[in-house]
């Protein structure tokens, strides 16, 4: 867990070169709510995919259909 002040415009950008440094350097994304829903078992792996469905074609949505495809792997294992 991170606290990033946002208060001025040079922290707000700070704020946002960290989060992208870190989304690209771990592969994942920061509060992706779709994903920690699943993950917590707030939602089903039904809902999540209709969710995906739903989502435009973007980067956003393959990384969604990254996090299915997992967890449909490690249902099978």
């Amino acid at each position: 867990m991170a606290w990033l002040d946002t208060g001025t415009p040079q922290s707000f950008l700070e704020a946002n070169q960290y989060i992208g440094a870190v989304e690209q350097r771990q592969g994942y994304k920061v509060a992706c709510l779709e994903e920690i829903s699943l993950r917590m078992n707030f939602i089903d792996l039904k809902k999540f995919e209709t969710i995906i469905e739903e989502t435009p074609n973007s980067p956003y949505r393959d990384y969604l259909n990254i996090i299915r495809e997992e967890y449909q792997e490690q249902d099978r294992v």
